[in-house]
């Protein structure tokens, strides 16, 4: 009776596992089990892919001979779009390659000169071995393609090339569903956002913007924008204007232009310098009066909420370095990097999706920047310097001999200043109850009230200008500092800005995940390498032979009685 009992539990058992499989090919699920539920796509992913209809390709440059800390990233990639291929209704093909293998140096230049094209950069990393540092030539992207258009997708908003990387994994995983929902959107819309950088008013020129705007081209339509004859069906069609650096007076009819274009609900990205101190000025004199720029745009400014001060900003604690001569030694001239505080690293805030998980961004003579208390606008402070800081008011003499001062610490106990301030809501019309400006002849809207619309403001027009090599004129990336080789985060920055203003579904919420990893203590490893070796390698073997003694001795004893 108990055998036949058993018999009836082992069919059922069999017949339930059947059953479940069974319903498995028409009813999915997924478990995920990890307390940070890293295996767990957001709701707005899942629609994307199941709302999809047109095929896609992921092609992912991460293969080959890696350091430890990509093999982690190139894990998690394939683990995210594992879950992409298992949500979607149609088919996502993924794609490891090494796009350099069995290359000579020729055909390996041609290819990294192609991809460039595309998007895809390589980065030289220095990556720490036992014997020392060695060079490694890696592309930690993807390129995701769709319907014949394609999209670069970067796996590091910020990766530190001189072995420091392994910090930024930990952020890059964190970050991968963000930046991969982001390019299918941008692969399967055929929706492409037009962008203008102003140019009427004195703004970087295109060859400081080359990269912004190279970066920028790959997904959106980028161009210039003179403010003086764009007209209003111009304005119509704009979706950001980006307004970096500008050193003349607006006019009346151009401020005319960009409040009406607030009011259609536009974005606007305002990067300004309201002082004229300038490091190559220096170089080339014993100094320069730090005097105030008249842009003209304070009362704008004022009527939506923020102030840009007449005003520069020190910050010993956290600041960027710059080459200083330190003499002639053989003919040559003797260059060393020393600390500027008038270039202050800005410390995003975490609180802010737009910049969250971003690096330190490089700023150059940077203002404050302050509220004004506006209706129906919510206020968020973006950047912000360290605590260690000091404000210096205008007119003020700059020179290198500043270089050489004795730094008091107890003039720099201060609290965090802030540069970046984002706006959001109903603005109020600068223009309402004021005749029309000369130049323009018909009004372009009567409102006294903005559709929803949002801007961000920086007292720093220098955050979005890429350096220039002084050997061939070509532009280095966006936040490079080709001095200290150092990455900053300002291109990241600028990407963070233009998909939060440009995308209605506000994606950027998924930056907010965050995975815990529990890294090894390398210190330990180093010192304790043969222990763990021992107990990994040679302990299970030892240990199996005990058994194999033990069981070998036990067998001779039950079978001998």
């Amino acid at each position: 009776m108990k055998l036949k009992h058993k018999w009836i539990n082992f069919f059922i058992l069999i017949a339930s596992l059947v059953v479940l499989n069974v319903l498995g090919q028409y009813a999915f699920y997924r478990f995920d089990f990890t307390a940070d539920k890293r295996f767990t796509l957001s709701d707005k992913t899942k629609n994307l892919l199941q709302q999809n209809k047109k095929p896609v390709i992921i092609t992912v440059f991460l293969a080959g001979e890696l350091p430890p800390a990509f093999k982690r990233l190139q894990a998690a990639v394939s683990d995210i779009l594992s879950d992409y291929q298992a949500y979607a209704k149609t088919d996502v093909k993924v794609v490891f390659v090494d796009p350099l293998a069995g290359l000579n140096q020729a055909d390996q230049d041609t290819v990294i000169n192609n991809l460039y094209e595309r998007g895809i950069e390589a980065t030289n990393l220095s990556v720490k071995t036992e014997s020392g540092l060695t060079q490694k030539l890696v592309f930690p992207m993807a390129m995701m393609e769709s319907g014949g258009k394609e999209f670069p997708i970067k796996l590091f908003q910020n990766l530190d090339t001189r072995g420091n990387y392994e910090d930024n994994i930990n952020r890059a995983i964190e970050n991968l569903e963000y930046i991969f929902t982001l390019g299918l959107k941008k692969v399967i819309s055929d929706d492409s956002p037009r962008i203008g950088f102003s140019e009427s008013n004195g703004e970087l020129s295109d060859l400081q913007l080359a990269d912004a705007i190279h970066t920028l081209s790959n997904s959106y339509l980028v161009g210039r924008i003179d403010l003086n004859s764009i007209d209003k069906a111009g304005l119509d069609k704009l979706k950001m204007l980006i307004i970096a650096k500008p050193r003349k007076p607006f006019t009346e009819a151009e401020k005319y232009k960009i409040n009406y274009f607030v009011m259609n609900g536009g974005r606007v990205l305002w990067s300004i310098d309201q002082v004229n101190a300038e490091l190559d000025s220096l170089r080339s004199k014993s100094g320069q009066m730090a005097l105030n720029y008249n842009l003209n745009l304070d009362d704008m400014l004022f009527m939506y909420g923020a102030r840009v001060n007449y005003n520069i900003i020190a910050d010993p604690a956290n600041s960027a370095e710059i080459p200083v001569s330190t003499g002639v030694v053989g003919g040559q001239n003797q260059m060393q990097l020393v600390p500027w505080i008038y270039y202050p690293i800005l410390l995003p805030d975490t609180a802010e999706s737009v910049v969250k998980k971003l690096d330190g961004i490089k700023s150059e003579f940077p203002s404050t920047v302050d509220t004004i208390g506006v209706k129906g606008i919510k206020k968020s402070y973006i950047l912000n310097t360290s605590p260690f800081n000091k404000v210096y008011s205008l007119p003020k003499l700059f020179s290198l001999q500043m270089l050489s001062e004795q730094l008091d610490p107890r003039s720099f106990q201060s609290k965090p200043q802030h540069v970046g301030l984002m706006l959001e809501g109903n603005f109020p019309s600068v223009f309402a109850g004021r005749p029309l400006p000369v130049a323009i002849t018909q009004p372009y809207t009567m409102a006294n009230t903005s559709k929803p619309a949002k801007m961000i403001v920086i007292g720093d027009g220098d955050i979005f200008k890429n350096q220039v090599s002084e050997q061939n004129g070509t532009p280095f990336p966006l936040g490079f500092d080709r001095y200290s080789q150092r990455t900053f985060g300002n291109k990241a920055l600028l990407l963070n800005i233009v998909d939060y203003f440009t995308d209605n579904d506000n994606l950027i919420e998924l930056r907010n995940k965050e995975i815990k990893i529990r890294l090894l203590d390398k210190a330990k490893i180093r010192l304790e390498k043969t222990k763990w070796q021992f107990i990994n390698v040679v302990a299970p073997l030892l240990l199996l032979i005990f058994f194999a003694i033990f069981q070998h001795y036990y067998r001779k004893y039950k079978y001998a009685k």
